[in-house]
């Protein structure tokens, strides 16, 4: 039913639309109409919008990214420095005390308590000879006299020299992380001083970052193990699942999902010389809050642009095919029509040409009936002879009859070409419903002709006229069923104007076609020969002879043709 409402009148049409060919597919013509305007219209729009949406994005990514950046980078720096500061300070001791000056537990002791005064951080300091042997010792655990030899961290020291371990909970059973200098004597045997650095500092260095609520940032190491503890993974020593890049040596940022689909913005960055990398998680539903309020403000009107775009080519297109389809058929209706005057002139011209000749004999015919008459009458032997004189009327009323249809033939021929001239046009209703009469007597139709007393005569085209009621009572003829009615009214409107209506009883035309009986070439009885011209063509007659036309009707109760003709008189 939606789809009827907004159909162009072209959709249904074929190459072979009734009377002719025409001149093009106008579905496919109106598709490819529709599908090119629209690509080069809607094609550009969406490479322009993807553009813009990827620039944007960067851009909004920048903006976002750039002081996540910053705030690890400063971060990291912090870190190392913190590392490096106490790495030197261990260096600079032993460097410049004997092995037998630091090995003394009071001159030990000094240099811790200076430590903790001037860096802060440090939790003891011991001196470990060369088989692994702490030889003294600083600090709240009683560790002096315990071997190292056989720890991964007294291992390591003697191979680089420095070396900073992970946090590990070790004898003490707490986390700690130490920070050990290895030291050459010069008979070849070395010394190792080794420095347990508090974490908590360490970690308030990471926690210190002014971050959002819902963001978080820590310390692991290489192996994923939290170095401190995180808002959101656990506490020191846990293992986590978030996947992260392999040891950055710069500071770099991504984007990572965790195994329960969420994503995060990740910036990482390793800390020189140590097993640490800084890390910090920020959810991004934040960060692109803006990105993502742009991208959807952008895409509703890249599809609001794209809607009115195909919503004025849909339009336009089918306004410009339809003009193109009616143009078409006006184009196929003028040449049938002019094929049709010409056939109609031939038959006016052969029927002239048969009356004209018929109308000799009859005349003779005619004649000497008339003389048989007046000798049967002036002749004693056949006067009283009623039966003769009748057969001789009967000849003379059936040679009348012939003429009166002759004279209708050359009436009709006579008017084909256009004329204006003054009719009666009750006489011109009968002469039509006299080509009708047979038919009518054949189905039994009755038809009655009401006509005014003060009905004028008119100045108009007989010829016209008569096609004019020819094709409607014909239609009235094929709506009827035998034995049906047809009601023929003519009256005078005021001084300027006359109505003729035709009303039968037949089945009545449904309210969706009644809209369309007057557009060409639409007929309900195109499987039954109908061309869909007839009424189009009275259409066009009674506007061309300053007329209107009208039609009322009801399924199953019958239609009623009114028509209102100028009586044409100055």
């Amino acid at each position: 039913m939606f789809w009827d409402l907004f159909r162009p009148v072209f959709w249904d049409a074929t190459d072979q639309d009734g009377v002719g060919k025409t001149l093009f597919n106008y579905r496919r013509m109106w598709l490819i109409v529709v599908v090119s305007i629209a690509g080069v219209s809607i094609l550009p729009l969406l490479i322009m919008t993807f553009m813009n949406l990827n620039l944007y994005e960067k851009g909004m990514r920048a903006e976002v990214t750039y002081p996540l950046v910053r705030l690890v980078s400063n971060t990291r720096r912090s870190l190392t420095y913190f590392l490096e500061e106490r790495t030197s300070a261990l260096t600079f001791i032993v460097r410049n005390n004997d092995f037998s000056e630091l090995k003394n537990q009071d001159r030990l002791a000094r240099i811790f308590l200076d430590l903790k005064e001037t860096f802060g951080g440090f939790v003891d300091l011991g001196i470990i000879d060369s088989n692994g042997t702490q030889k003294s010792y600083v600090g709240p655990y009683e560790l002096k006299g315990r071997n190292y030899k056989e720890q991964d961290w007294f291992k390591e020291v003697i191979v680089r020299g420095i070396y900073i371990s992970d946090v590990f909970k070790g004898f003490r059973h707490i986390p700690h992380f130490v920070i050990a200098v290895k030291h050459l004597l010069p008979d070849g045997d070395f010394f190792v001083l080794r420095a347990t650095i508090d974490t908590e500092r360490f970690a308030k260095l990471v926690s210190s970052i002014d971050l959002r609520p819902e963001s978080d940032a820590f310390i692991i190491n290489h192996q994923g193990i939290l170095q401190t503890s995180s808002r959101y993974y656990g506490d020191v020593l846990s293992k986590i699942e978030l996947p992260l890049p392999d040891c950055p040596e710069r500071t770099e940022i991504c984007e990572v999902q965790d195994n329960s689909g969420q994503k995060f913005i990740v910036g990482c960055a390793y800390i020189a010389h140590s097993p640490f990398i800084l890390v910090l998680v920020q959810k991004p539903i934040v960060l692109l809050q803006s990105w993502w309020k742009l991208k959807r403000e952008m895409l509703a009107l890249l599809i609001s642009s794209i809607v009115i775009i195909l919503v004025v080519i849909l339009g336009a297109a089918t306004m410009l095919i339809s003009r193109i389809y009616i143009a078409d058929m006006n184009r196929l209706a003028t040449l049938h029509n002019a094929e049709h005057a010409n056939k109609m002139a031939s038959i006016g011209r052969l029927a002239a040409g048969v009356a004209h000749e018929i109308n000799n004999p009859l005349a003779i015919i005619n004649e000497r009936a008339g003389l048989i008459k007046d000798l049967f009458t002036y002749t004693d032997k056949y006067a009283q002879d009623e039966r003769l004189l009748k057969l001789v009327d009967s000849i003379i009323a059936q040679v009348d009859r012939c003429r009166t249809i002759t004279h209708r033939l050359l009436g009709f021929a006579r008017h084909i070409d256009v004329q204006k001239e003054e009719i009666d046009l009750p006489k011109l209703v009968h002469e039509v419903l006299g080509f009708l009469e047979k038919e009518a007597e054949y189905r039994d139709i009755q038809i009655d002709v009401q006509v005014d007393e003060d009905f004028p005569t008119i100045i108009s085209d007989r010829g016209q006229l008569q096609q004019i009621f020819l094709n409607i009572i014909n239609n009235a003829f094929a709506a009827v069923d035998d034995g049906g009615h047809i009601q023929i009214e003519m009256k005078k409107l005021d001084e300027n104007r006359v109505r003729i209506s035709i009303a039968d009883d037949g089945c009545g035309i449904p309210p969706e076609n009644l809209k369309r009986i007057f557009e060409p070439f639409f007929s309900t009885k195109k499987k039954k020969g109908g061309t869909g011209l007839g009424l189009s063509i009275t259409y066009g007659l009674v506007k061309k002879l300053g007329g209107e036309i009208e039609v009322q009707s009801q399924v199953g109760k019958g239609s009623k043709f009114t028509i209102i003709l100028p009586v044409g008189r100055a």
